[in-house]
């Protein structure tokens, strides 16, 4: 099919259209069609195949199972410390109050978690969390998660869009009205006529050279409901996962999972100095052991001991390594050294880290029993997404709702190890259930497509195929992924920010020209070409919010503004889609007020 050709567009019409199949689409699709809607997924990929597959720790959720004092309030605290309280509050607890029981739920439908020795599901440690409370299958758990919820949603009959990118989202008197997309296959377009969208695609991180992100990770979701009309919160909050592979270069950036750290693994340096010890804030010195000796006594008695360092929360484990790395106390490779082999048993390692051991075994020929492994920060999950109702994730347009890494709030300025899984069961289940009760009440007067509209999304799409003489497509994704690793990375600087901002204005006019070669028919340069627009705002999202705010705070470290401010820490950033459609406004907004009672668990 020529770039030009009309051939046929396909129509289909659904109560509910579920944009993306991870764990938060498919557990969105799952409640909408218990409630009664038809329902459908759309998924850029493979079913099976999407990005919560990497998530290998576990699901945070205060079952108790290990520690029976651990409940809800522990949980909640702990999420809104470690997102340094900027989290929205109603999002915290509802996740909190939910979580232990959409895991119970995974388990009923065939989930097959790791047990104690009473037969109940295994929690392990994690960074942050005060008690072990992560329900895992070794270090697998995302893998398991996916297998369950697609197979239960294949069971009921739910209808999937394998392969099948959407790339805008049509309006009626101000609600969503339908979607438009295009088969990968074919490029052939289908419009899809629903009253309720579910945007469930995930993260930001294939802006960025060096991250642990897959290739669908491309800001589709934020992107498109800007241009629909909603607004992004708290996009200057980027994760960057400590603990990346740094070497061989083909698999720089892919995750090491924290549970290496959880089960006894600890940080060096090239000098052989476990360092973590002289990176423990103010905040979390209180919880956190300061002796060698106390560290390695907490695995044994957690009771007695506080934990080790390697377990505060991501974002101080990155800067630290960031630090020792700046310092020249860094691995032959630009990295640090992750050791559990002089630690723990390498029967036990292989046990409970069996895809770290294949990993490193296969792509790095490091035996990860024998030697130690050499990692560095990676990025790895955006805290800020769409701004959405706590309650029901519905987003300023009616009609539209996010759920998952693509909408925002819930983890503040930092999110907390195994609290992503929990987030994608809890809020997808809310998801499906509100957009199905919204599409019910409009009965037969459901907003309609407007042709017209229409075309315009076909010509947008197309626009590619129209330019002579541009430039590649490839070329302006990787400068900007340079440039977005360089300018907007782990620490940040005003004169750093601004040039990003500089170059992501030039980008946007070089993306002007960009130019496809040959035909719709599996066209890789086509598909970035369309992907490149929504990295291209999402990438200035992040910079203009992260120049703004002047301080540092979770995954957002300012050189030039080192510390917390208590003024900031009152307030969220939040961006929309300017009049024009070409760039980005920026506003700032109180954060919600938390109830008395939810306070004093902060006394």
């Amino acid at each position: 099919m020529s770039g030009d050709a009309q051939g046929g567009m396909e129509r289909h019409s659904y109560d509910v259209v579920v944009v993306g199949a991870g764990g938060a689409g498919l557990r969105a699709a799952i409640a909408a069609h218990d409630s009664g809607a038809r329902v459908a997924v759309v998924c850029k990929s493979l079913l099976g195949k999407a990005h919560t597959v990497m998530a290998e720790g576990g699901i945070a959720a205060s079952m108790g199972n290990l520690y029976p004092e651990d409940n809800w309030e522990v949980h909640f605290r702990d999420t809104m410390r470690g997102g340094k309280m900027l989290n929205n509050w109603r999002m915290a607890q509802l996740h909190a109050q939910e979580a232990p029981e959409r895991v119970m739920e995974l388990e009923d439908w065939g989930a097959l978690f790791d047990r104690t020795e009473d037969g109940l599901i295994s929690q392990r440690d994690f960074g942050g969390h005060k008690y072990a409370r992560l329900a895992h299958v070794g270090d697998r758990t995302g893998l398991e998660m996916i297998r369950t919820l697609q197979q239960r949603a294949v069971a009921l009959g739910i209808d999937v869009f394998m392969e099948c990118t959407v790339t805008d989202l049509f309006k009626a008197d101000g609600k969503i009205a339908g979607a438009f997309a295009y088969w990968r296959e074919s490029g052939r377009f289908i419009v899809f006529d629903t009253p309720s969208v579910i945007l469930a695609t995930g993260g930001i991180g294939k802006s960025f050279k060096v991250t642990s992100n897959s290739w669908e990770y491309t800001g589709d979701g934020h992107a498109l409901a800007m241009r629909a009309g909603a607004s992004l919160i708290n996009m200057e909050f980027v994760q960057f996962h400590p603990t990346g592979m740094v070497w061989p270069p083909s698999v720089k950036g892919l995750l090491v999972t924290e549970s290496v750290r959880g089960d006894g693994g600890i940080l060096k340096n090239s000098e052989g100095e476990r360092f973590m010890f002289d990176y423990i804030p103010d905040f979390f010195k209180a919880e956190t052991a300061d002796t060698i000796e106390e560290a390695d006594r907490w695995y044994d008695d957690k009771k007695n001991n506080r934990r080790p360092p390697e377990l505060l929360p991501r974002d101080e484990v990155a800067r630290a390594i960031n630090s020792e790395i700046k310092a020249g106390r860094g691995t032959p490779h630009g990295g640090i050294y992750l050791d559990i082999a002089s630690r723990r048993t390498p029967e036990f390692i292989r046990k409970r880290l069996p895809s770290m051991y294949h990993q490193f075994k296969e792509l790095a020929d490091v035996d990860i029993t024998a030697e130690p492994m050499e990692i560095g920060p990676t990025c790895h999950y955006v805290m800020g997404g769409v701004e959405v109702d706590a309650d029901t994730q519905e987003s300023a347009v009616t009609g539209l709702y996010a759920v998952g890494e693509c909408s925002g709030g819930m983890h503040g300025s930092n999110r907390l190890g195994g609290n992503s899984l929990g987030d994608l069961l809890v809020f997808g289940k809310r998801a499906g259930e509100a957009a199905t009760a919204y599409a019910a009440s409009l009965g037969e007067t459901r907003p309609k497509v407007d042709e017209a509209d229409v075309k315009v999304a076909q010509t947008s799409a197309l626009a590619p195929f129209e330019v002579e003489g541009g430039e590649n497509p490839y070329t302006i994704q990787s400068d900007l992924q340079q440039s977005m690793n360089d300018l907007v990375g782990i620490i940040r600087t005003a004169s750093e920010l601004e040039e990003s901002l500089s170059e992501i204005e030039a980008f946007k006019a070089r993306a002007t020209t960009m130019v496809v070669e040959g035909h719709r028919q599996y066209n890789p340069g086509w598909h970035l070409a369309l992907d490149l627009r929504n990295m291209l705002i999402v990438s200035e999202c992040i910079a203009k919010a992260a120049l703004a705010r002047e301080e540092s705070r979770g995954g957002h470290t300012r050189d030039d503004f080192p510390g917390p401010s208590a003024e900031w820490g009152t307030k969220n950033l939040v961006v929309t889609l300017n009049a024009e459609g070409t760039g980005v406004d920026l506003h700032e907004k109180p954060l919600p007020e938390m109830p008395e009672e939810l306070k004093g668990y902060f006394a």
